[in-house]
């Protein structure tokens, strides 16, 4: 069974970090991209940034360049996001997704096979 478990979201006022984590299991980690989706409240989600051992280059949102970092730990097989200068637009519910191969290059929901269960991040002003 394939799980993604993701943390470290939480309350952070503005200009601060948070890094998130998503812990896969079940999966062989190389074989696939990794992605950060976000939720705002009344929003669509939307992808933030990808990366893969098969991605040249790691995508990131507009809204994400600058400020947020995602690496992997492939010997713990966990995905991170690290967001600092967070600001209010910021808040949202983050998810972490795995899609098949690692060289996908789309931010397409319907290409990610499997999605961890979602981390609060609150910034606050």
């Amino acid at each position: 069974e394939v799980q993604l478990v993701v943390s470290g979201g939480g309350l952070v006022q503005a200009g601060g970090s948070l890094r998130l984590s998503c812990a896969a299991s079940g999966i062989t980690f190389d074989d696939y991209a990794w992605a950060w989706f976000r939720q705002a409240p009344g929003k669509e989600r939307e992808g933030v940034t990808r990366i893969g051992s098969g991605v040249g280059n790691p995508y990131y949102a507009d809204s994400a360049k600058g400020r947020f970092t995602s690496y992997s730990d492939r010997g713990k097989n966990t995905v991170y996001l690290q967001m600092n200068n967070l600001k209010r637009e910021d808040t949202a519910v983050y998810y972490c997704a795995a899609a098949f191969p690692s060289s996908i290059a789309t931010m397409s929901e319907w290409a990610y096979d499997y999605w961890g269960q979602g981390t609060q991040v609150t910034v606050s002003s």
